[in-house]
């Protein structure tokens, strides 16, 4: 890892980066676009590539896209409406991304640099959640109270984006710790008065508001999918354990996976096989991952079938915000007609896609690891109830005390001299969390394990039995609302159980379908998603691309660019006020879940 941090990849980089870079496509056939901001990554690769007629420079696009944050996405800093996108709430200094961009240039005119040809990714101006470390940057995770927790080297992500010689562009902004899927700070890219999704809003945003040419979010629970659903970008939510999720700031261990954020699948694919990869040395989690960055593919199947062969599944016992009726009856006239007409489009490139039972997680006995039935009562000194543990929560708890997850925060906040802030972080990491985990037995925390592996074999099975490929959701069933609005209609219709995939600790991909103005003033996008088997993104991926190749209509519409002369009055929601149905943490969704029932 280290030699591929110094901007020497290693072998298997080096090869990784040899085959996409021989996937390509030549200069001279990639269509011309008015704007440099609306050339996809991997359009730009191969125009930044000496020998192409349409050649660009690494500062030409940094350019391009840093004037378009200087015209649309107002004030630094502002956990809050900060009167035009505010996707991005930290930037790097301009000066220092141009003399990178130039060095990039150099790279990318130099063919017999000892470091080998420049990396398909160099040049590229990236977007980073603000949860992620950033050397030499802050990292606040959406709130002032981490001020100060400054970066002494990058993310392993964040490296393994630098060695390539992808541009930093800044932090994404994020929600209050990255808790909850609603977003507020940041404007959606379609309509800046809307919600853009959460937690990784403004990843969600800034790619497709042409800000950036891709970005890097989080997920806990809906925190890559929702935004990407509410913004129409193209993203993937890998499986657990594929990429390194060192240098970010954790929500639930075991749960926490890196995603990237772009406005094409194959752009996603390219970037997620850069980050693949293990990394022993700081997240051991990674060791478990099959070696798949180098089947990612970037270029679509030949063919006028290019997805004949597979079966594609639509579940009908994924409940949307209410259980009782298949999904398809919750999406409203936008997202229905969508709908309808994407299943006809897989259909027409060879698929066969068909309504299955699935499983329903209203069953407790089909989720032994999700249910948020007690499992354990963790007891005091006394034998008093210290806390009633579900098995999700003690998978969580057990890997967060085993990486100093709490106490870290709170030593940083005793060196804090705001006491507001430091009273702030206390109240949310309290020693009550360390406390309860010691305490866990090594027999419970095995029994929850293997719950969890239980439920993913219950699942499984249920695709096989059906021999079901994948299967097709709708993240969302209507348009998002404002975020000025009531917070029950800030995602009005929305999946109920949309934290399963990161329970089963599988993938899922998004891809805009369509866009619609129905009952709102202007159109906003409609964005399905793929979700599958662990460590099946290169099925996932490759449908995905296959499906864009032949209906590239909807992933490459750029929203207009916004009139930011009229102010949204916005009341900040607290994390107190954000309902269960909204959290993007497990162990409070799983709370509400058990409350409800």
């Amino acid at each position: 890892m280290e030699s591929a941090l110094l901007g020497e990849p290693d072998a298997r980089q080096h090869a990784n980066n040899l085959r996409l870079l021989a996937a390509l496509p030549r200069g001279a056939g990639i269509e011309r676009r008015e704007r440099i901001v609306d050339y996809d990554i991997v359009e730009l690769a191969a125009l930044l590539r000496e020998g192409n007629p349409q050649r660009l420079t690494a500062e030409q696009v940094l350019v391009e896209y840093w004037s378009r944050i200087t015209r649309f996405n107002g004030p630094q800093e502002t956990y809050g409406d900060n009167g035009k996108y505010n996707a991005f709430v930290r930037l790097e200094d301009f000066s220092t991304l141009l003399e990178q961009a130039r060095l990039a240039d150099q790279w990318l005119t130099t063919p017999d640099d000892q470091r080998g040809p420049a990396p398909p990714l160099c040049g590229i101006p990236f977007g980073i959640k603000d949860s992620f470390a950033i050397q030499g940057l802050e990292s606040k995770n959406g709130t002032q109270a981490f001020s100060a927790n400054l970066a002494l080297r990058d993310a392993t992500c964040v490296a393994r984006l630098r060695a390539q010689g992808a541009l930093i562009i800044g932090h994404t902004i994020c929600s209050e710790l990255s808790t909850h899927t609603v977003g507020q700070f940041a404007g959606n890219a379609w309509d800046p008065i809307r919600t853009p999704g959460g937690s990784s809003q403004g990843s969600g945003v800034a790619p497709i508001a042409r800000l950036c040419a891709a970005a890097l979010g989080e997920e806990t629970a809906g925190s890559i999918i929702i935004p990407a659903a509410a913004n129409g970008a193209s993203a993937i939510k890998p499986s657990l354990g594929l990429v390194s999720g060192a240098g970010v700031m954790p929500l639930r261990s075991g749960w926490d996976v890196v995603g990237p954020m772009a406005r094409s699948i194959r752009d996603a694919s390219l970037i997620l096989s850069i980050i693949a990869g293990p990394d022993g040395e700081n997240d051991p989690q990674s060791l478990s991952a099959p070696s798949i960055g180098e089947q990612l593919s970037i270029t679509p199947t030949p063919g006028s079938l290019p997805l004949q062969g597979l079966t594609i599944g639509i579940p009908q016992t994924d409940w949307m915000s209410s259980s009782g009726q298949p999904p398809a009856q919750s999406y409203d006239e936008d997202y229905s007609a969508a709908f309808i007409r994407f299943k006809d489009q897989l259909e027409t490139l060879g698929a066969r896609v068909i309504d299955f039972p699935w499983l329903d997680a209203e069953i407790l006995e089909n989720i032994p690891y999700s249910s948020p039935e007690p499992i354990h009562d963790v007891l005091d000194s006394d034998s008093s109830i210290l806390m009633r543990v579900n098995a999700q929560a003690v998978t969580s708890y057990a890997n967060q005390l085993e990486t100093r997850h709490w106490s870290a925060v709170r030593d940083f906040a005793d060196v804090l001299e705001n006491q507001d802030d430091r009273d702030y972080l206390l109240r949310r990491y309290p020693e009550l969390f360390d406390q309860v985990a010691s305490l866990i037995p090594v027999g419970i925390r095995l029994e929850a394990e293997n719950r969890r592996r239980l439920q993913q074999g219950h699942f499984e099975k249920a695709l096989n039995d059906y021999q079901i490929d994948f299967m097709m959701v709708l993240p969302l069933g209507a348009h998002v609302g404002e975020r000025a609005g009531a917070l029950v209609r800030t995602l009005p219709v929305q999946r109920m159980y949309f934290d399963m995939p990161n329970a089963l600790a599988w993938p899922m991909l998004t891809l805009p379908i369509g866009h619609g103005a129905n009952g709102v003033p202007k159109q906003l996008p409609v964005t399905a998603a793929f979700w599958g088997r662990r460590f099946s993104e290169p099925l996932l991926v490759q449908a995905a691309i296959d499906f864009q190749t032949h209906y590239s209509e909807y992933h490459t519409k750029a929203p207009p660019d916004p009139d930011f002369t009229s102010p949204v009055a916005l009341h900040l929601w607290t994390l107190d006020e954000i309902p269960w149905q909204y959290s993007a943490d497990p162990l409070v969704i799983a709370e509400g879940r058990r409350k409800k029932s």
